[in-house]
């Protein structure tokens, strides 16, 4: 959801979801988004005095899907001395709000491409409900075809294809485990590109029965429950409940690709904060990973929130322990 605390009544018992949220619901079931957050242009412009280079290409035209590319101007400088590891990302928002351009997207993956440095291909993915899931899903599979076949010169000129990683957060760590798991089952066909690993940050996952860290944080500032049960109303597949494989990981499919996952050797980074309403669920993904024999590097922070990753002072944290990772 990343660290805007929107809505006036957030953290009161009974949180009306839609005011919190900053949406009105039509009795036909499209929403309107009254919640913007500034938007930034990309900046292409070598001379630009800017430590990280952007560009918005286009996907899918026909689904108005497209990525805005990160290049640090460290790779642009010495190409070929070494070239940079890529961050396939995906941002959050509840599968319903935000996009790649938001400032606070944009700001996140610019510090992430300089710090590290790599190379960040941001994936803006169709929102829910005008595109429920696997809609996103499908769209970051097609974001990793893209990458393996475009002929864009800050990819073929500055990327290490070899050292591919799928990260999200929030909502976006959701969909980036689900990519995964797609990417997983169709590994050969992605080369030259590699994926080593995934990285789910704060990853918004959920389920029918809750969990104690739900109960505990039931009315959080920042997700309370009301909130999550009314993201998943409109993002699941119509009539389907929060046990939905694509909502609760421990449940339904998936088992094949995980074993794929072990399979391939990747390792899976997942990220949480111990005040976040969504811990538990992050803590059954990590207990179900490695009893599966995947390697796991679990990485939980002592009070915070959900989305304080995106905090500059924390993001420049964590990106130190993404390095090692990396």
């Amino acid at each position: 959801m990343g660290v805007l605390k929107l809505g006036d009544n957030a953290g009161q018992a009974n949180v009306d979801p839609r005011n919190h949220l900053q949406i009105i619901q039509h009795s036909d079931g499209t929403i309107t988004r009254q919640f913007k957050t500034p938007e930034v242009p990309a900046m292409s412009d070598p001379s630009s005095p800017t430590d990280v280079l952007t560009k918005d290409i286009i996907v899918n035209p026909d689904k108005n899907t497209w990525v805005r590319v990160y290049l640090p101007r460290e790779g642009l400088d010495s190409p070929a001395i070494n070239k940079l590891p890529l961050v396939v990302y995906i941002h959050g928002g509840g599968f319903v709000l935000f996009s790649a351009a938001s400032k606070i997207i944009h700001d996140y993956c610019f510090l992430m491409a300089r710090e590290l440095p790599c190379i960040v291909v941001s994936l803006e993915y169709r929102l829910a409900p005008e595109h429920r899931l696997p809609a996103a899903y499908e769209d970051a599979v097609e974001a990793l075809n893209w990458v393996k076949t475009s002929d864009e010169e800050w990819l073929t000129k500055y990327c290490d294809y070899g050292n591919c990683f799928i990260m999200g957060s929030s909502a976006g760590g959701n969909i980036a485990y689900h990519t995964g798991l797609r990417g997983a089952m169709i590994a050969a066909d992605l080369e030259p590109l590699k994926i080593k690993g995934v990285v789910l940050q704060h990853a918004f996952f959920g389920g029918v029965e809750r969990t104690e860290s739900e109960i505990r944080y039931v009315n959080d500032m920042v997700m309370p429950m009301t909130v999550t049960d009314f993201l998943w109303e409109l993002s699941l597949p119509d009539g389907a409940d929060r046990d939905h494989e694509y909502s609760n990981p421990t449940l339904g499919g998936g088992s094949k690709a995980l074993d794929q996952v072990k399979s391939l050797e990747w390792t899976v980074m997942i990220v949480g904060s111990e005040n976040d309403p969504v811990v538990d669920r992050e803590r059954d993904l990590v207990k179900l990973m490695k009893e599966k024999g995947i390697p796991v590097v679990d990485h939980f922070s002592e009070g915070g929130y959900h989305g304080d990753f995106i905090e500059s002072l924390r993001a420049q944290d964590f990106f130190v322990t993404m390095k090692k990772y990396i």
